[in-house]
């Protein structure tokens, strides 16, 4: 099978044949139809991860994913053959990902896909969407509460936004100009653009009473703290990146900690279901051909990729 791949930590990734994989006990063979690309695959291919993530050469990268149900292992009993799934594929130990054209996944790892969209829509919500859902939940974000997303137009900002207002929260989104009137259809109440002067200062000046609920995805740790500043008491404030130091945000009498996802095949089913419903959009940027892989995940290493990238398979 086809699979994008490394030999080695640092390698530049590379269009292989690898061996068809095949299904062990509790584990489904998905013929993919197109895989997500998150910015952890390339740091996992460049082993930013050190030891603590045990990794098997060569290293099929990427997670998400979405295809076919191909062949199940004994005792899987969620799926059957001809099903449509998605979900997270990256299994580093065992040297599997989603680049490739046949993956194997944990049964606890997928659920059905969405029946409305397309395999390559469905592909490029799993980690994006379950880190967003995830963020809402442990935030506590409800009716009333006024958030402040920073990264917001990113693949996990644009979930957190749409979930957080259809709660009933006020969504302030930080945006260049060209992607602000994309927000507001999200549902940001308004936005900020970033390029035009220090964020916390623009905040404060329009809403001098601050914030309830700070999630900053881009902020190294002076950022972050200079943002906590529109934080009113008592509210909370989360780093994606490990910016957040919780001794001086409790020192400030401010909830904070740095986020650490939870996925689970119960949340896909949520998110499926909610874009079945109308209720979450999946914004693609682009889409590209698999062989195209190592390009897209330069792009990506520069942080200027606009949109989430989907590989067709």
């Amino acid at each position: 099978m086809r699979a994008v791949a490394v030999s080695a930590f640092g390698e530049r990734p590379q269009l292989m044949e690898l061996p068809q994989p095949e299904p062990g006990p509790g584990e489904v063979l998905v013929r993919l139809s197109a895989a997500g690309l998150n910015p952890v695959d390339w740091k996992l291919a460049d082993g930013m991860f050190g030891d603590a993530v045990p990794v098997s050469f060569p290293l099929v990268l990427g997670s998400d994913g979405a295809g076919e149900v191909l062949a199940i292992g004994p005792g899987v009993r969620r799926f059957t053959v001809g099903d449509a799934v998605f979900g997270q594929f990256q299994r580093p130990q065992h040297g599997g990902g989603s680049y490739c054209e046949l993956a194997l996944a944990d049964e606890d790892r997928i659920a059905h896909a969405a029946r409305s969209v397309t395999y390559a829509t469905s592909a490029a919500l799993p980690t994006a969407g379950m880190t967003a859902y995830n963020l809402v939940e442990e935030t506590r974000i409800s009716e009333g509460k006024r958030v402040l997303i920073v990264g917001a137009t990113g693949g996990v900002g644009t979930f957190a936004t749409q979930l957080a207002a259809g709660r009933g929260a006020e969504v302030i989104a930080t945006s260049r100009p060209g992607m602000a009137e994309l927000m507001r259809n999200l549902g940001a109440a308004e936005t900020v653009d970033h390029s035009a002067g220090a964020v916390a200062d623009q905040v404060l000046a329009a809403h001098p009473d601050g914030v309830d609920v700070l999630i900053d995805m881009a902020g190294g740790r002076e950022e972050f703290a200079e943002l906590t500043r529109t934080v009113r008491d008592g509210g909370t404030a989360v780093s994606l990146i490990g910016s957040a130091d919780a001794d001086e945000l409790t020192e400030s009498n401010l909830r904070g900690f740095n986020f650490v996802n939870r996925p689970s095949p119960q949340l896909l089913e949520i998110l499926a279901g909610q874009v079945d419903a109308g209720r979450l959009t999946v914004l693609v940027g682009r889409e590209v051909a698999l062989e195209e892989a190592p390009e897209a995940l330069d792009a990506s290493r520069t942080g200027r990729a606009q949109g989430k990238t989907v590989l067709d398979i």
